[in-house]
């Protein structure tokens, strides 16, 4: 009898640990998914902005300004968001 309720204990404990684990998966798998669609966006939006440029600043005029300045101002604009 007692080593049936110590089986039942240490079943008991696997299918506690088995439960934690996959929440755990599931949990990352979501952030994944999240951070996968947050790259899609990122693309999008730099694709969105690459043609604003060159919109604004047609072949003809000098475009390596205009390309640092988008860089400077897409860093500064991460660094306002993580503070």
């Amino acid at each position: 009898m007692a080593k049936d309720a110590k089986d039942g204990d240490q079943l008991g404990k696997i299918r506690e640990e088995s439960a934690k684990v996959t929440k755990e998966v599931k949990e990352k798998t979501i952030s994944f998914i999240i951070a996968a669609f947050g790259i899609v966006a990122g693309l999008a939006w730099n694709e969105a902005i690459k043609l604003l440029i060159e919109i604004v600043f047609p072949e003809t005029q000098n475009t390596l300004i205009a390309k640092f300045s988008y860089a400077i101002i897409v860093t500064l604009i991460l660094v306002i968001i993580n503070f």
